[in-house]
């Protein structure tokens, strides 16, 4: 049940500092931002570094395209059941300590992680750095919309998009380059000294605006409810095809348990919770139910991209690890440039939506050129179609928790950041769970096929299934390897142009909102005349 504890619980910061609607310098809002900025760059640099040293950490540990996957579904499932527990205990706590918090245990999660000596191993201690991810992703909004208001928002977006941006770029581009020199093992500790860095420029720099006590109510239930309905949910996408049909009692059983444990939460929430875990009533407003709609393909289409193209490129184009995280920048360079450009237009005239539907647009044309590569397509052509998703990815990722933070009121900021970041992540869950279980199966036929045209006699089912190691394999046999990759990879972004139309659709309806000139609404600042011109948070 809710459980309540006594006022003293730690509810404000102890740094000295305005209050929520008093306006900071520029100077001041970049001091707070340092530590979270750099916390940022090390959970997004030990994400986007898997995706090249994948392949060979897999074959090394002995994996299949099953365990490929869960290296990956693994830390998502972990972010996406546990972002809105995040942020709701941000509109409850001390914003400060959460941070460094999941600053911590996302570093846990590295340790462990290269000591790994199996595939369980490996996944278990990436469920580890997906709890402290998920808390960073949820509480990066959730502080600069604490310290920023909706209308200058824009321009520090775009520091944020850059950290992205650089992360993005460099993740793959070290993971290559550690895997080719020092062992795949050092891809998931060098973040490390990132994140004791970020932890200690955050005890220094952030100094968060006084939040006003209150009685403190945490619900308990509805997390473990909300937790439990979404693991069984991606753990029935992600296995349904290879380690059970889809039509068995296993199936079944895994997707009625999911909606039971889904309506009971709903209930809980609705019902019975005193401070719900995800507030319905958000959900009232038109912008924050068609955001979170919108948020689940683009979920699709930044984690699936990244994980599904270092596959295409070393498992269909035989690239080494560094060669293909230097391919990553096309996309990267398009998401920075999108980013950067679009908060700033956004600061400067106020309007937001022309950027969100422009985004779903190049994401749905960036999705469907790239369902169109094989493994001899023209790789200057694959750098293009990935320039145009990295550009609709950009416009739109920021901007849609822009739009919902704008209409929210300042007590439940937390709660409506983290549930744009939630359905994102489902997004990307799901996405990518359920799209390698279509990899897998579609590779896995195509290599049968193709062994069998060789007249090479097949060793069994795993054969087919595992993770191969191209510069092992004979020239046959490689290419019967690559061209699978290379067609099941493009069915995989096809498949996904759906969703995208589906984001295209929610944006079209959402209505534009100006955004505020402060961080709270005219109705939670009973001081200030409803009616006067607002001050800017650069004074």
């Amino acid at each position: 049940m809710s459980t309540s504890t006594s006022p003293s619980a730690p509810a404000v910061d102890s740094a000295p500092s305005a209050s929520p609607g008093a306006p900071m310098t520029h100077q001041q809002i970049l001091q707070a931002l340092s530590g979270l900025l750099l916390s940022m760059f090390a959970a997004m640099v030990a994400s986007t570094i898997v995706n090249t040293a994948l392949p060979p950490i897999v074959a090394d540990l002995g994996g299949s395209q099953t365990g490929y996957t869960w290296v990956v579904v693994g830390t998502l499932l972990a972010m996406t059941a546990t972002t809105p527990v995040w942020g709701k205990l941000a509109d409850l706590f001390n914003q400060k300590v959460l941070t460094q918090t999941a600053l911590t245990i996302f570093a846990v999660g590295s340790l462990v992680a290269g000591f790994s000596t199996s595939m369980e191993m490996l996944i278990g201690a990436r469920v580890i750095q997906g709890l402290g991810i998920g808390g960073l992703m949820a509480l990066v909004q959730v502080v600069i919309a604490s310290i920023v208001s909706p209308r200058e928002r824009g321009r520090y977006a775009g520091y944020l998009g850059s950290v992205f941006a650089v992360a993005t770029v460099g993740g793959p581009l070290i993971g290559g380059l550690v895997v080719d020199t020092l062992g795949w093992r050092w891809c998931f500790w060098v973040s490390l000294p990132f994140a004791v860095a970020g932890w200690l420029l955050l005890q220094r720099t952030l100094k968060l605006p006084q939040r006003p006590r209150k009685q403190v109510s945490i619900d308990y239930v509805g997390a473990f409810l909300v937790m439990l309905g979404v693991s069984l949910l991606l753990v029935w996408i992600s296995l349904a095809g290879n380690q059970f049909a889809w039509t068995s009692t296993i199936s079944l059983v895994l997707v009625v348990s999911a909606v039971v444990v889904t309506l009971v939460a709903v209930w809980w929430e609705a019902k019975v919770a005193v401070d719900p875990l995800i507030p319905l009533r958000l959900f009232r407003d038109r912008t924050t139910s068609l955001a979170t709609l919108a948020s689940v393909s683009v979920g699709i289409a930044m984690f699936g991209s990244g994980v599904y193209l270092s596959q295409y490129f070393q498992l269909a184009r035989g690239m080494s690890p560094t060669t293909a995280g230097l391919m990553s920048i096309c996309m990267v360079l398009g998401t920075m440039v999108a980013g950067i450009v679009s908060g700033r237009l956004i600061s400067d005239t106020g309007k937001w939506k022309r950027y969100l539907v422009g985004g779903a647009v190049l994401v749905i044309v960036g999705l469907g050129l790239l369902g169109t590569i094989d493994r001899e397509t023209w790789l200057v052509q694959v750098g293009l179609f990935m320039l145009v998703l990295g550009l609709g990815v950009g416009a739109i990722q920021q901007n849609l928790v822009l739009a919902v933070q704008n209409n929210t009121a300042f007590a439940d900021i937390g709660a409506a950041s983290s549930l744009v970041a939630f359905f994102r992540s489902i997004g990307g869950s799901a996405g990518v769970a359920a799209l390698g279980a279509v990899l897998a199966h579609q590779v896995s036929d195509s290599v049968r096929a193709g062994l069998q045209r060789l007249g090479m006699a097949l060793g069994g089912g795993s054969d087919s299934q595992s993770v191969p190691d191209l510069a092992t394999l004979p020239t046959p046999v490689r290419l019967v390897f690559e061209n699978a990759y290379g067609d099941a990879i493009a069915s995989v972004f096809a498949l996904t142009v759906p969703f995208a139309v589906l984001t295209l659709v929610c944006v079209l309806f959402i209505q534009e909102v100006p955004l505020r000139h402060t961080v709270q609404r005219a109705d939670e600042r009973p001081h200030v005349d409803a009616d006067a011109e607002p001050v800017g948070h650069d004074g």
